[in-house]
């Protein structure tokens, strides 16, 4: 009954943009009109080529045009133009991320509710999410489950991500920001084209970054307290070997920076970015891969795809325990991540009606970790170890079936299988089968014009906890989500929208995560566990408007509730009560609103552009029974006015312009005291003060 309800509110919703549709006149588009219109673009969501306006499925395409005009300089920036998409950091090494009001905890260990895919290759942490955007050629960001083409850990959504490829074409690009007052800084170089004209062709990209942040430490005199540096190189190749395309990328990143660095505060609205720990917190990784693409015509009817991976982490870490001027712990971790994967797909036309989609996934992924803790006051340090291995297989298949030529069923089907061996001071293992369906009907009213209702399963696995938790294992969590949206451009291409509305209805949630004694007799641990039940409803929606043929305005925002309805795990696994039903660090409402205005002067164009994101309030991390912290709600404006001509580029920006005060994350000091050490106070980590800068680009 909620999915026909759902269903009804979408199809309400398309009638009347069909209504807008039908009523404007014909007109021939300007250029930045097909630039804005949803059936220019090509996304891949269902694992092949469609115009974004076919496709059943939420999606936000960014484009690299997009990233510029924007001045977003890394991957989690696209979470201020992706209504849902919700992304915020303390450390080099990780984010959190969510979409619709679920994700992840503060522990990165647990994997993100929301799929991280380059070309393809799944990640295995969030950390790319820090990434500058080099050779970026678009990135599409798939709201609701994803897991039956995608896999596990996609029930919140997917953000893929597409490379730019190599060709005939010779051509490159310089860029270089700087801004300040936090000396912030990227420099960026790539060039591609031929090595065997219409066989072989490659692309090289390098760059660096660098701030030092707006924390400071004045009881060690560091103004640079939350200071990073990143450095990559990236490369590609691509061979026409025949009838065969093979691809070949492969990366390194070093990146230097600050493990979780917080700053005693008296509470959630007093903003406080003086991180007083008794030593500088380093936190060092080392990012490397490979992976390669074959794609291949098997007969006129049948195409094969096969993508295969290696990935590395190598990481180490020393950071003060506790957070405080207080001396009490000091913490150090060294680490080893591998992953290897491999998938095969075949899609299949067989005939113009029926298509389908069906592979095969394997991945192994094995982690080995040291780490120590050092109770000052006593000098006595305690170590420990952990090693664990993951096996996760899969069979999937997808069927979309033109029931008449303006009406498509997509039915899906996964498989997963999961394994886990942990071994520490105690060893465990975890194992999960999963079956992940969807199905999908898509209605096209006209060209420019679809509705679409769809009904999924997702699932993300469970896990082991590391040295010293209590509880050794905590089980996977699932949702079933009823969907139904609209895509459609008026018939000039002067206003484009999308818009859906949802229901999520999740069982075992991985949401709130706790801290406990560790079970080695020195410090605290972090531990992963299910909360219980929730669920999350709402609507978003996408707008782009082409006002006149010089100025375009781009909106987005979200509506949701997404509350814990049943917390009997959480309650049986910690002994103590959630003080709230919200779900920690979830606002209720995001949106963005950006306004380009384009003036030709000379043989080039002036842009102005300006903008604001804004997120509503959130509850911080705590582990009182009666009280949860609110984070107050704000807005972020940023502003640019940018030259281009010949493929010369010159911008001046500034983000965060009126320096609004706010916490990317929290603590409450609740979180410190239910584990047994004095607490000066709540822990807030601010987010980025105003930034002004200046921008050079050249593209050839």
């Amino acid at each position: 009954m909620r999915f026909i309800t759902i269903l009804s509110a979408g199809v309400g919703l398309a009638a009347m943009s069909g209504g807008i549709a039908s009523a404007q006149t014909q007109a021939p588009p300007a250029p930045n009109e097909q630039a804005a219109s949803v059936d220019d673009i090509i996304v891949t969501a269902r694992k092949r080529s469609e115009r974004l306006i076919d496709v059943p499925v939420a999606v936000t395409a960014v484009t690299a045009q997009d990233l510029e005009r924007r001045q977003f300089t890394s991957i989690r920036d696209i979470a201020a133009v992706t209504p849902g998409l919700n992304i915020n950091s303390d450390s080099a090494g990780r984010a959190f991320i969510s979409i619709r009001g679920i994700g992840t905890t503060l522990l990165d260990t647990v994997q993100p509710g929301v799929g991280i895919f380059v070309d393809g290759v799944y990640q295995q942490n969030t950390s790319y999410l820090n990434s500058p955007t080099l050779a970026v050629e678009q990135i599409e960001v798939l709201r609701g489950p994803q897991s039956t083409l995608f896999g596990q850990n996609t029930l919140g959504g997917a953000i893929n991500v597409t490379t730019k490829q190599p060709s005939d074409e010779l051509e490159g690009k310089l860029t270089a920001t700087y801004a300040g007052p936090d000396n912030f800084y990227i420099v960026g170089a790539t060039v591609a084209g031929p090595i065997v004209p219409g066989v072989l062709a490659g692309r090289l990209s390098v760059g660096t970054q660098s701030r030092d942040g707006f924390i400071k430490n004045s009881l060690l005199g560091f103004d640079d307290a939350n200071r990073l540096e990143q450095n990559t190189i990236r490369g590609a190749l691509r061979w026409l070997a025949g009838p065969a395309v093979i691809s070949l990328n492969a990366y390194y990143d070093e990146v230097n920076g600050t493990n979780p660095l917080y700053a005693v505060t008296s509470g959630p609205t007093v903003y406080n970015n003086d991180a007083q720990t008794n030593f500088r917190s380093i936190a060092n990784f080392e990012y490397s891969g490979v992976n390669g693409r074959l794609q291949l015509p098997l007969t006129e009817q049948h195409d094969l795809t096969v993508v295969a991976s290696y990935d590395k982490r190598d990481s180490n870490s020393d950071s003060d325990g506790d957070f405080q001027p207080i001396n009490l712990f000091r913490s150090t971790a060294d680490g080893v991540l591998e992953t290897k994967s491999i998938e095969a797909r075949i899609d299949s036309r067989w005939s113009t009606d029926l298509t389908s989609l069906i592979g095969v996934f394997k991945s192994n992924q094995t982690q080995d970790q040291t780490s120590a803790t050092l109770v000052v006051p006593a000098n006595l340090s305690v170590s420990a170890f952990a090693n664990s291995d993951a096996d996760i297989w899969a069979v999937f298949g997808t069927a979309f079936w033109n029931i008449q030529p303006d009406l498509e069923l997509t039915v899906g089907l996964r498989y997963d299988h999961q394994e886990i061996n942990f071994q520490s001071a105690r060893n465990s293992r975890y194992e999960a089968q999963e079956w992940q369906p969807r199905i999908a009907l898509r209605r096209t009213l006209d060209e420019n014009t679809m509705i679409y209702g769809s009904i999924a399963r997702g699932f993300r696995g469970g896990g082991t906890n590391g040295p010293g938790a209590p509880n050794l294992t905590y089980d996977g969590d699932s949702v079933w989500t009823y969907e139904a949206g609209t895509k459609l451009n008026t018939n000039n291409r002067r206003l484009s929208l999308q818009g859906a509305v949802f229901y999520n209805d999740y069982k075992d949630i991985i949401a709130a995560n706790s801290l406990a004694p560790s079970t080695t007799g020195a410090g605290i641990v972090g531990i992963n566990l299910n909360t219980g039940d929730a669920r999350s409803y709402g609507v978003e929606a996408e707008v782009t408007a082409v006002l006149t043929d010089a100025w375009t305005v781009r909106a987005s925002g979200l509506l949701q509730n997404a509350r814990i309805t049943d917390d009997t795990r959480y309650r049986q696994t910690t002994g103590r009560l959630l003080p709230s039903d919200r779900i920690p660090f979830q606002p209720d409402w995001t949106l963005s609103l950006q306004s380009d205005y384009v003036v030709p002067v000379g043989s080039g164009d002036v842009t102005i552009s300006a903008g604001v994101i804004g997120k509503g309030d959130r509850i911080g991390a705590g582990l009182s029974n009666t009280f949860a912290p609110e984070l107050d709600s704000y807005f972020l404006a940023n502003a640019s006015i940018s030259y281009r001509v010949n493929g010369l580029e010159f911008a001046v920006f500034s983000n965060n312009l009126f320096d609004e005060d706010y916490y990317e994350s929290y603590i409450d000091s609740s979180t410190l005291t239910a584990a047994g050490l004095p607490a000066l106070g709540s822990l807030g980590q601010i987010g980025d003060g105003r930034r002004v800068g200046v921008r050079v680009g050249y593209s050839f």
